[in-house]
């Protein structure tokens, strides 16, 4: 794929959508922090539900962390993977408070020592909370990126990497999000909806379908 059709492409997905956002609830980076950490095989609807119950409670990591592993639970027991992640997230909170003043870091390096935050979560905490640089490349954005011909790569790692050297300079902080919502809505793993993309025209994948 060319330079003239990614800038085309990222053009009409910002004309679309201007200002897009996250589908995770969030007030806080550390809120943000903790719902990406929940996020982990669970959908961004089911985390929202449990972060409705658990924020107003708790939403600090001090308060969190005086929840206790068995305390947060009871919040989040209706998300896959819980009783790891309440492990995670109380092992965080107590580095948080005594690492980092009880503010969640601003860079990669100080965010990936925190248990439960690999490379993707950084990578969405620094763009979406900080307004950093940075491509999360989930399953939709991988799929994405290769069925489009935007930046295709063997590995996550590759197709982060190629993003941040392909797509245009104007639209790199929104990009990451832009193709999460395409990947979520439109072109779809089981079958892309080609009928009601909007780059249609511009995406390289051979097999095309329609909406019925």
């Amino acid at each position: 794929m060319n330079a003239a059709k990614r800038l085309e492409i990222f053009r009409r997905l910002h004309e679309d959508n201007p200002e897009p956002k996250t589908e995770l609830a969030y007030s806080s980076p550390f809120e943000l922090l903790i719902a990406v950490i929940l996020s982990a095989q669970a959908t961004d609807v089911g985390v929202n539900k449990a972060t409705a119950r658990l924020f107003p409670v708790a939403n600090t990591p001090q308060a969190i962390y005086a929840l206790g592993v068995e305390g947060l639970s009871e919040y989040i027991k209706t998300i896959g993977l819980y009783n790891s992640k309440a492990k995670n997230v109380i092992e965080t909170c107590r580095l948080l408070v005594e690492l980092h003043a009880g503010e969640v870091p601003q860079t990669r390096e100080a965010l990936e020592a925190l248990p439960g935050v690999g490379r993707k979560t950084a990578n969405v905490v620094l763009n979406t909370a900080f307004r950093q640089v940075a491509m999360a490349v989930d399953t939709h954005i991988f799929r994405v990126s290769n069925r489009t011909g935007i930046a295709p790569g063997k590995t996550v790692l590759e197709v982060e990497k190629k993003l941040l050297k392909f797509v245009p300079k104007d639209f790199l902080l929104d990009a990451h999000h832009w193709l999460i919502l395409h990947g979520r809505y439109v072109c779809q793993a089981r079958k892309p909806r080609c009928g009601s993309c909007r780059i249609e025209d511009l995406c390289e994948y051979k097999l095309k379908t329609s909406d019925d």
